[in-house]
């Protein structure tokens, strides 16, 4: 996803022997040295100036070629002290039409960027002449694939910052958008609409992607179009301490896709999962996902994630102003300037940190950990997700206690767990009980983590408390509310609005299902009434050739 969110400043490494990383403007950072933090050994000495996604034109000057050794530098430039240590979150979310509830096309997604931009001082983000994003500070916006919308938050201290971060973008978003008679859906998965009725974003390394993926899973479109998620970034002190949060963030993380399950429908139906989002990961492209086993192996360290990285296939290369399809091609062999769409190419530190963006496992290491395996919901539980990690692994206390409680899990039982929370969510059976009972545990680790923290931040685990407590997950809350309602899923966009919306909406659903009904038994299928000339179509009632609910709805509001 967005390379935003970096936690805490790229010059604050924690070698003493360097001064590591620095910023330069928005969007560049000057590599003066690498450093081993963990054993404190220097490896060499260069000087390079590196951009910032989205590449530019002059992505790095380099004195000599990069090494198997920069790349190892490179993650654990990382490395920085508690005091340091900071909070990034990245949410994503389905723009809708108030009246057809059809997703947004991208000249809509385009007039709402320049109107976020003007409004609210927002830096425009452009390929070639395409809006495709907005920077403001270390905030930014950013486009996937079929137009979900994605805040990169600020790095900040504690939950509170963040929380305040995430209701101003909705404020922001909401401000813009309800002028334009748009709406935002916080789900996993697009609950309505088909993969050919979504839009397709202007941006070449997505083009290359979506070329690529049929050919290695064949669900990765679906992951690319119809897929939100919410995911926190997390800072390390040292190679050791990155080792045990890796290794807790990805033993808990199928708690995580339980607790936060969201996306039980496809195509207007319930599709058989609690969390569909997590299910697409499954056949996507596992070379490039998963649960990563070798993590727990006793010689993992950043040496050993980037021999992985180096083996994952690469997507493209960004070369004068042009993406270069490198599907399927090695950046090991990038590495030697064996491209065979770029011979004699060699890479930079830019091309690599690109390339570490487009690799998936369920917890993925840059410069920070990322804690990938929610699904995207409403503002609640996208403060919850930090609060969950940030208990759990920014606490010494809490840490030791979840790797004591998961050092005799087995990868066997890891992997089991992936693949069945998908389906029975809290109730999965693990050992001799069910997920729910650890689940309850691990709550309680992450509230005395947050306790200790002394930022009074416990409140933003109350949503994940809640379903905890019942055993019922946000999808099958869903799933109870579309049975209710006459098994619609018009009902997942009406959460997300404010009450004048649903009743609007309300009224206009009991007119379409009196004339579907006078339509049905033969009385009518066009008809006059006091010169108004209704119209029915499966999606929307029509009122002398407009949309009745987009009209009226426009002058409401909805909330991501």
């Amino acid at each position: 996803m967005a390379l935003a969110s970096r936690i805490g400043s790229s010059s604050q490494c924690f070698c003493p022997e360097i001064r590591g990383l620095e910023t330069r403007r928005a969007n560049r950072m000057s590599w003066a040295l690498h450093v081993d933090c963990a054993a404190g050994r220097k490896l060499r000495r260069r000087a390079v100036v590196v951009a910032a996604s989205p590449p530019t034109e002059d992505a790095v000057v380099a004195a000599e070629p990069l090494t198997r050794e920069d790349l190892v530098g490179y993650l654990s430039s990382g490395c920085k002290p508690k005091e340091n240590w900071r909070i990034g979150t990245e949410h994503e979310k389905f723009g809708f039409e108030f009246g057809s509830l059809r997703p947004i096309k991208y000249e809509q997604i385009a007039d709402l960027l320049y109107g976020l931009a003007e409004r609210f001082d927002w830096e425009k983000v452009m390929e070639g002449e395409h809006i495709i994003g907005l920077k403001q500070g270390k905030q930014s916006i950013s486009l996937e694939p079929g137009g979900q919308f994605e805040l990169s938050g600020a790095p900040l201290e504690t939950l509170h910052q963040t929380c305040a971060e995430v209701n101003s973008h909705l404020y922001q978003v909401k401000a813009v958008a309800e002028e334009m008679g748009i709406g935002f859906l916080g789900i996993g998965f697009q609950p309505k609409w088909a993969l050919k009725d979504i839009p397709i974003m202007p941006k070449g390394r997505y083009e290359i992607m979506r070329n690529y993926m049929p050919k290695v899973g064949s669900l990765g479109l679906d992951m690319m179009f119809r897929t939100c998620t919410v995911q926190v970034n997390l800072d390390f002190s040292s190679e050791s301490d990155m080792i045990r949060k890796f290794r807790a963030g990805l033993a808990l993380q199928p708690i995580a896709t339980a607790l936060f399950a969201n996306s039980p429908f496809t195509e207007g139906k319930p599709n058989g999962y609690l969390s569909m989002r997590s299910h697409i990961w499954s056949d996507t492209d596992n070379n490039r996902a998963g649960m990563l086993p070798f993590v727990f192996d006793d010689s993992f360290g950043f040496e050993q994630y980037v021999d992985y990285a180096l083996d994952v296939p690469m997507y493209f290369i960004y070369r004068k102003k042009k993406y270069i399809d490198c599907t399927g091609m090695s950046f090991r062999d990038f590495l030697a300037g064996k491209l065979p769409s770029a011979p004699g190419v060699l890479p930079t530190l830019n091309d690599w940190e690109n390339h570490l963006t487009t690799i998936f496992p369920e917890v993925r290491l840059k410069r920070y950990l990322e804690m990938r395996g929610a699904d995207g919901g409403p503002w609640r539980r996208l403060c919850a997700l930090p609060a969950l990690w940030v208990g759990l692994l920014y606490d010494e206390v809490s840490l030791q206690n979840v790797l004591d409680m998961t050092a005799d899990w087995t990868q066997e039982e890891r992997q089991m767990l992936r693949n069945k929370v998908i389906n029975t969510g809290l109730k999965t059976p693990f050992r001799d009980g069910l997920l729910k009972h650890v689940a309850e545990d691990v709550i309680k680790l992450a509230k005395d983590g947050l306790e200790r923290r002394g930022y009074k931040e416990t409140g933003f685990l109350n949503a994940l408390s809640e379903v905890v407590r019942t055993g019922v997950t946000p999808a099958e809350q869903l799933l109870e509310l579309y049975h209710a309602s006459g098994r619609n899923v018009w009902i997942m966009f009406m959460k997300s609005c404010s009450t004048e919306v649903i009743l609007t909406v309300y009224i206009f659903s009991l007119l379409w299902i009196l004339l579907y009904i006078l339509f049905i038994v033969g009385r009518v299928t066009n008809f006059s009434l006091l010169d108004v000339s209704f119209t029915i179509t499966p999606d929307v009632v029509t009122l002398n050739g407009n949309e009745a609910i987009s009209n009226l709805s426009r002058k409401f509001t909805c909330n991501a």
